[in-house]
């Protein structure tokens, strides 16, 4: 059985595919030129406007038809052939768990679910004020793939403390090649200061469940997957 695929539409391997998405263009024809011109980039050849939609003032809804030229190589694909594990807490004298609990629980926040719901995670939530060593030892003992942090107390740069203490923590406790991803996230936070403070991937304010589960996934996979 070949490991080349290509998309299927109305006939095997035609590549045709179907998307959709919005413009914010009122609708009309030039909304629907503009709609083929994003298909054409997107590398649909040729593309069709099969349904378009008004939503609203100045926004029109698209669904597009069209052929792609891609192969996929099933070869290729990486699975870690089990749940990946994220263990998340807030640390030190922090008790803000609003950020956390957004993140991670199945609840999510704005209409978007958390990564409990997510059924290709485990998760374990620790709450709130949990010590770096608890943290540590409860990551070792869960096998956690990620560990996620949040941080709202920024008295006296306490965020900043609290996160190189755990990421030494993490560093002198487990080799590299067991350590977890380290993930931290808060308000007050530098999205740029990662190195600095020795951890993976820092998320500001305004992060969404979304955001972190495809991090994760394509963090973690390029290390501890094997071939499908």
């Amino acid at each position: 059985m070949s490991t080349i695929v290509r998309p299927y539409g109305d006939t095997t391997g035609d590549g045709m595919v179907q998307l959709s998405f919005t413009l914010p263009v009122p609708a009309d024809k030039r909304a629907e030129g503009a709609a083929l011109q994003l298909a054409g980039k997107m590398g649909l050849d040729p593309a069709m406007v099969v349904h378009s939609r008004a939503m609203g003032d100045g926004y029109t809804f698209f669904v597009v038809y069209g052929r792609v030229q891609h192969l996929v190589d099933l070869g290729k694909v990486r699975r870690l052939r089990r749940k990946l594990v994220v263990v998340g807490a807030c640390i030190g004298t922090d008790a803000h768990t609003v950020g956390i609990d957004a993140i991670l629980n199945v609840k999510g926040i704005a209409g978007e679910k958390g990564l409990e719901y997510y059924r290709e995670l485990r998760v374990v939530n620790l709450g709130a004020q949990v010590s770096v060593p608890d943290l540590v030892e409860r990551a070792r003992a869960e096998k956690a793939d990620a560990v996620l942090v949040s941080q709202v107390v920024t008295q006296r740069d306490a965020h900043l403390h609290n996160t190189r203490e755990m990421s030494a923590a993490f560093r002198e406790a487990l080799p590299a090649a067991r350590r977890p991803l380290l993930v931290v996230g808060g308000p007050r936070f530098d999205e740029r200061d990662a190195a600095g403070l020795g951890v993976d991937r820092i998320f500001g304010r305004g992060t969404t469940p979304r955001e972190v589960a495809s991090y994760l996934v394509h963090a973690v996979l390029p290390a501890r997957a094997v071939a499908a």
